[in-house]
């Protein structure tokens, strides 16, 4: 017991006492590593689908709205989770934090396998709702079966990832997801291709790549003695947990939540324009989460030095490791966007050597994305912050802007008047309103952050004068005596 506090002690001092700009690169760079390994294998799977026909590539694209509405489940238990156990651990709350732990795990589990028998019984309605058509549902179908078999698995790794991370141990979970990740790569070639799986043998790759990383994870939390434990006893949740859970965790489920609204709107937005242009999107949101996720893994590695800092009262800390994450955010966006630009259409080409409508248009949306792509610096970081410091609601909001408030109406109005290259205009125009309306929220609550700064300085300024009048005092009344 006196080593875990140890431990414990050890890892406060180095959260709120190292400088912040190598101890935010130090959580970051694993974050950063296991979010593009993740969305790797996700872009190799729509790579080597992609490679069958096209109805097979836009099947990807159909059943990432599936995917994402199980990451958004995920994401809210384990951010919101995680965030109250860095919070815990800030304000030296131990057994607290070893409580959230479990009840994040365990509520994974449980959430992953009530949606995986939801989605088997809806059978193929499932993807006819998510927007496929006609020749793209038997792909659609097969993918989707072993996705959700797998839909535990995948959930509780996302919690346990976050939980890792929100513990300063980002390194753990890197280790967890890259391993998955690498060999799913390797998989899906293998099962597509010389075992003539087709795109069911994508699927299963997937499925057992993230069951290889859920039992890393798993290995990771309950064998290294700077993670809490997973433990069944622990697992004692109450409904103001979860109200508390949920709460901070929101903003992650608005953020995924309205991805998967709007890639279905999207997907029926499409249908005038056959199956090539479903793909071609499909391809081109794969590429573009992929560069993003560059960015959620520095956000990533922001949290933790976030929720620490802001428990122990360091609104110093906080606001310098916001300027240093917003830098660091744009000038990697800038460092991958540029030479994608002027590679986008040989990119475009890898993925669908065999459909000219696929090449162009995709090049032509891939373009005018990542003309726009560095405004996703402040989209992103302005959610995690005002999430992580309790602005919940505003948080929310945020999240909801670029893929659902701003993107919808843009989908559904721009094509009438444009054709299809409103269609392709409309995430740009969302990500350039989302911006200025996340910058214009954040700044304000930089404001008021700031102010607790100085009024926690100015506390601390006085206590420490009032230290040194105490134990000056008894010296000058030893003299006069």
């Amino acid at each position: 017991m006196q080593k875990i506090a140890a431990d414990a002690d050890e890892k406060f001092r180095q959260m709120i006492g190292e400088p912040v700009e190598p101890l935010l690169r130090r959580l970051a760079v694993p974050s950063v590593i296991s979010m593009l390994v993740t969305t790797f294998y996700n872009m190799a799977d729509s790579f080597f689908v992609s490679q069958i026909n096209t109805s097979a590539s836009g099947a990807v694209g159909v059943i990432f709205s599936m995917m994402t509405i199980m990451q958004a489940l995920a994401f809210t238990i384990g951010i919101g989770s995680g965030n109250i156990v860095s919070r815990c651990l800030g304000m030296r709350k131990r057994e607290q934090a070893e409580r959230y732990v479990a009840i994040c795990f365990f509520t994974e589990l449980i959430l992953g396998i009530t949606l995986a028998g939801i989605g088997l019984l809806l059978g193929d309605r499932l993807v006819y709702m998510l927007g496929a058509t006609p020749t793209i549902a038997p792909y659609a179908k097969a993918y989707a079966r072993y996705i959700l078999l797998g839909a535990p698995f995948i959930m509780a790794s996302f919690g346990m990832n976050n939980l890792l991370r929100f513990q300063g141990n980002s390194f753990y979970g890197m280790i967890g997801i890259a391993t998955g990740g690498i060999l799913n790569i390797f998989l899906d070639p293998l099962f597509i291709f010389v075992f003539k799986l087709g795109i069911a043998g994508a699927a299963q790759a997937t499925a057992l790549s993230q069951m290889i990383s859920f039992t890393i994870l798993t290995l990771m939390c309950n064998t290294r003695k700077a993670c809490i434990p997973v433990r069944l006893k622990n697992f004692r949740p109450k409904p103001g947990d979860y109200r508390r859970i949920v709460y901070i965790g929101m903003p992650s489920f608005a953020r995924q939540g309205v991805v998967s609204i709007a890639n279905i709107v999207l997907n029926f937005a499409a249908h005038p324009y056959g199956d090539a242009v479903i793909a071609a999107f499909s391809v081109v949101g794969r590429i573009t989460h992929f560069l993003n996720s560059a960015v959620i893994g520095i956000g990533q590695g922001f949290q933790p030095v976030c929720g620490y800092n802001y428990g122990a009262k360091r609104f110093d800390r906080v606001l310098k490791a916001y300027d240093y994450s917003l830098k660091l955010m744009v000038i990697t966006l800038l460092c991958l966007g540029i030479p994608m630009f002027f590679f986008a259409k040989p990119v475009m080409t890898a993925f669908r050597r065999d459909d000219p409508m696929v090449i162009r248009e995709g090049t032509r949306i891939l373009r005018l994305q990542l003309a726009v792509l560095p405004l996703l610096s402040q989209i992103t970081l302005s959610n995690m912050f005002s999430q992580n410091i309790g602005y919940g609601f505003r948080a929310s909001f945020i999240a909801m802007l670029r893929q659902g408030i701003y993107l919808v109406p843009c989908l559904l109005i721009l094509p009438r008047f444009f054709g299809l290259l409103g269609l392709e205009f409309a995430q740009p125009v969302s990500d350039i309103l989302s911006a200025v309306t996340a910058f214009l929220m954040t700044r304000a609550i930089l404001g008021e952050l700031r102010e607790k700064a100085k009024a926690e300085e100015t506390r601390l300024a006085a206590e420490a004068s009032g230290q040194a009048e105490t134990a000056g005092k008894p010296a000058a009344e030893e003299t006069a005596g």
